[in-house]
């Protein structure tokens, strides 16, 4: 009987401790799960600009103030918008095929497939050749990509580098990522947007169509910005100076419209490219219009937007993903900071017939922001991200028509749509809670 009775004890003990462990890993899960949520959205910084600019947008002082703050040096560029992954991934691998001296790409996803079989077999034919090719692909958002993908490469004469490789002495840079999207050719012509090279954005996915998104042709001294960006990467990746007159033995004529890169990188909680945003929402006049796949703006940000609209009537439309988004929880979550922006008068849309992917900003109808950086706390504080930063009004008349082509095919957020909270998961709760308290 008392056999029995101590096995019984023991027993008992044993599911106790089973239940204590497991009530420990559930809630060391959900709190990783909340640090992951909250790495879209903050702390963040408040980014305040007590005074407002007076100078006109089109003016050399609101251009030296922008090039001041974000730490973009001001150089000429020409851009080509190339629309969808039928125009981009063609004209890249055109120049690739065309390169005679240098290839420095730089993509924070670069996946198996159609179009990644076709890049790479592009880069494989200039490395032959005696093109210095060097590859930088993001190991978090390549994932999927084994680094045995790249042999061929290396076989070839090209260099690859994973950046910050998952490895457990490299997890202190885990959270940060090259989240940068860039192709340089001998020096001359770049390329920059927001898609990475995978089929998703060609051809979709069994029972997905295909991506929409934006990509850049960059042509004249702006392209010198490019190299700048790839090079500090290059430099973190492999621990070399991107050196050598390959590298540097291009003439950028100063022909085009006035325009900055604007590099960022996590540096004391603030980025460049958020100063960059910041401060041309703060100065639009009369409409901002903004496309990007996730909307988590900052109380900065929103403050910011619902300011333009309130105290100087200027029309703010945004354009976000909508039910085919490929991350459910942010369209989710990003209710919230919507509803506040809706109740300020400014207007949002969700593009129904595709993941968009496109991250674009015009403003007044004449400056142009375009590159890597979605509209949240990850891309303007976490990663590596690259803007171009361009006065061209005519590349504004073709990005805001663009703009209105993509609303044809979407849904306007009216605030009922935004009500349903008890679908929220235990974690988005926790992180719906922190964005009640920061509103």
């Amino acid at each position: 009987m008392l056999q029995y009775m101590s096995q019984r004890s023991q027993r008992s003990r044993s599911h106790a401790a089973t239940h204590f462990l497991a009530a420990v890993g559930a809630g060391a899960i959900l709190v990783q799960g909340s640090r992951v949520l909250l790495n879209f959205f903050g702390p963040a910084l408040p980014y305040s600009m007590p005074e407002q600019n007076k100078f006109a947008l089109d003016s050399p002082e609101f251009l030296q103030f922008l090039s001041l703050v974000t730490d973009g040096t001001l150089r000429r560029s020409r851009m080509t918008r190339l629309r969808n992954g039928a125009e981009f991934y063609p004209a890249i691998l055109e120049a690739i095929g065309r390169a005679k001296h240098a290839i420095n790409l730089e993509f924070y996803e670069f996946g198996r497939g159609a179009i990644g079989d076709r890049v790479l077999a592009a880069l494989c034919e200039r490395a032959r050749a005696g093109v210095h090719v060097r590859v930088i692909v993001d190991a978090l958002g390549s994932f999927g990509t084994p680094g045995s993908y790249f042999e061929p490469l290396r076989a070839a004469g090209g260099q690859m580098q994973w950046y910050h490789p998952l490895r457990w002495d490299t997890w202190q840079n885990a959270n940060n990522r090259t989240h940068r999207k860039l192709l340089v050719i001998d020096g001359e012509t770049g390329f920059i947007g927001g898609a990475g090279i995978a089929d998703r954005w060609l051809t979709g996915q069994p029972g997905q169509p295909a991506w929409r998104d934006t990509m850049f042709c960059v042509e004249g001294e702006a392209v010198a910005g490019l190299i700048s960006t790839f090079c500090e990467n290059w430099l973190e990746c492999s621990g070399e100076i991107l050196s050598g007159e390959e590298q540097f033995r291009f003439r950028a004529l100063p022909q085009g419209e006035q325009s900055l890169v604007v590099s960022s990188t996590p540096h004391g909680g603030a980025t460049q490219a958020r100063i960059l945003f910041q401060a041309l929402i703060k100065s639009a006049r009369r409409v901002i219009r903004i496309t990007t796949p996730y909307f988590l703006p900052d109380r900065s940000a929103r403050l910011a937007l619902a300011e333009a609209v309130q105290k100087r009537g200027v029309r703010v439309q945004i354009l976000t993903a909508g039910p085919k988004i490929d991350h459910p929880i942010v369209r989710r979550l990003s209710r919230r900071p919507s509803r506040h922006l809706l109740r300020a008068g400014a207007e949002i849309y969700e593009y129904q017939p595709a993941m968009i992917h496109a991250k674009l900003m015009t403003v007044d109808e004449q400056w142009n922001v375009v590159g890597s950086t979605n509209f949240d706390h990850r891309s303007f504080a976490l990663n590596d991200e690259v803007n171009l930063a361009i006065r061209d009004p005519g590349l504004a008349q073709v990005l805001d028509r663009d703009f209105a082509e993509d609303l044809a095919s979407s849904r306007r957020v009216c605030e009922d749509m935004l009500q349903e909270r008890s679908m929220l998961a235990p974690e988005e709760k926790l992180v719906d809670r922190v964005l009640e308290l920061e509103s």
